[in-house]
């Protein structure tokens, strides 16, 4: 490995940080909410509030965080999110009553939305085009293995609260469990503050604001020799948004934005309509409902974790060799079948086969884990031209985000009034309806650098 390497490997492993806090953020509260319900005798949409109302906070942080960006740079506004995911973690630990816990819950959304959307923007601006799609996956690596913490951290305090050991009785860990399990967080958060101290600013956003010798230094860490030619190519891709003007939201609905929009648009929503984040959020509450043990639910919810682990980073080895299209197709078929299967299993009402089941969110795991969850960050890095990315990057998080705070939010009321089987059946098909779409319309990114995709991709 050479010294370039070395150092951009190490930069996009402490910015990605991010990534692993959002993942543990979104899927700690999964274990919580079994105990949340009972405690403050919560309704099915309550409880939906309880889990959906970070990425409600989420999607208004996706939509500030990219312009915050380009005005105060990228990594103050990590330093930011590092803030509110502590703070958010320390609030919800101590929540005294359901309103106290979803207002906690919705100050780290905004920690969330920033995370999500400036941390794969800095790593596209940092990293060559021949791997920028390995790099840029670091962020969906660090998601996975922070919603793989949660799940285990979930599962190792029930464990402990109930093992009757005198210091677990000390640190009440049975009576406080879903407290401790909120409250775990704030060590990352705090680490990941004083970590990223360490790395330099994007030498993109310096490049904008005129501070050429400091971009050239940090280009020429990454770049070596390169790093001239590279600045070159970044300033006449600036000088060229400069003649346009500044970018707007109303830019985005200019006609040469169009296919790009509409890839971005609509790979967020799909994300989210796959049923990722219903899973995720839910994973106990979905094993108990095919008959088994509350502590074999928390156990198979962090099987779900390490599956999807493990096929992350699988994506990431061949992310940039295959492409980003042949691995969301073979995703989304991966994503429908067991969707289907999944609809089938709990047709059976209360004979449903709990291996079945369990086969088949692992299945969707994986295949989720192999195409939607990386690709969709590395196109939202690589589709928008550098003029309107910042801008166009928050607007289609916004778009995910919402899209997940309703899938979420109305998940409980699902399995209520329409059933599992129906609930995952409806999943299925937004499955196949967006490999339809992939097919199509969805062009290749791979290997260009992104001043090469905008003049691809944007019709001026």
């Amino acid at each position: 490995m050479t010294d370039s390497t070395r150092y951009l490997t190490t930069t996009a492993l402490i910015v990605a940080l991010g990534g692993f806090l959002m993942g543990f953020d979104v899927s700690v509260v999964s274990g919580v909410v079994r105990f949340v319900e009972a405690e403050f005798a919560l309704g099915p949409l309550q409880l939906g509030w309880v889990v959906s109302s970070l990425s409600l906070t989420a999607a208004i942080g996706m939509l500030a965080s990219g312009p915050l960006s380009d005005r105060l740079g990228r990594r103050p506004v990590l330093q930011i999110a590092a803030v509110l995911f502590a703070v958010s973690a320390i609030a919800s630990a101590v929540a005294p009553d359901y309103f106290t816990l979803v207002v906690a819950r919705m100050l780290g959304g905004f920690g969330v939305g920033a995370a999500l959307i400036v941390a794969p923007m800095y790593i596209a601006e940092m990293a060559p085009p021949a791997s920028r799609g390995r790099f840029v996956s670091f962020n969906q690596l660090n998601i996975v293995i922070g919603i793989s913490a949660a799940f285990f951290s979930n599962y190792l305090i029930l464990t402990l609260g109930e093992s009757g050991g005198a210091w677990a009785e000390a640190l009440r860990l049975g009576e406080w469990n879903w407290r401790w399990m909120l409250g775990i967080e704030t060590l990352p958060a705090v680490a990941y503050l004083f970590a990223l101290s360490l790395v330099p600013e994007s030498p993109r956003w310096l490049a904008m604001r005129g501070r050429d010798a400091e971009a050239t230094e940090v280009l020429g860490r990454v770049a070596g020799d390169g790093a001239a030619a590279v600045l070159r190519d970044v300033k006449e891709s600036i000088a060229a948004e400069a003649r346009l003007g500044q970018a707007s939201w109303r830019a985005l609905l200019h006609p040469s934005l169009r296919l790009v929009m509409t890839v971005g648009i609509v790979i967020g929503i799909l994300q989210q309509v796959s049923g990722i984040n219903a899973v995720f959020f839910y994973a106990p509450m979905i094993f108990e409902k095919s008959g088994i043990g509350t502590n074999a639910a928390f156990m198979q919810a962090a099987l779900v974790g390490l599956v999807n682990l493990v096929f992350t980073v699988v994506a990431m080895a061949v992310i940039d060799r295959f492409g980003r299209r042949p691995l969301l197709v073979f995703g989304l078929s991966g994503i429908a079948a067991c969707m289907l299967l999944l609809a089938w299993g709990f047709s059976a009402g209360d004979d449903a086969n709990p291996r079945l089941i369990l086969v088949a969110i692992l299945g969707f795991v994986a295949s989720f884990a192999v195409s939607l969850g990386p690709v969709m960050w590395v196109l939202f890095s690589e589709l928008f031209p550098n003029r309107v990315r910042g801008v166009a990057i928050s607007f289609v998080g916004l778009v995910n985000s919402g899209t997940a705070f309703l899938v979420i939010l109305v998940f409980p009321w699902q399995l209520q009034s329409l059933g599992s089987a129906t609930t995952f059946l409806l999943y299925a098909l937004f499955a196949l309806a967006g490999l339809a779409f992939v097919l199509r319309v969805l062009p290749e990114t791979k290997g260009r650098s992104l001043e090469e995709l905008e003049a691809v991709l944007v019709k001026n």
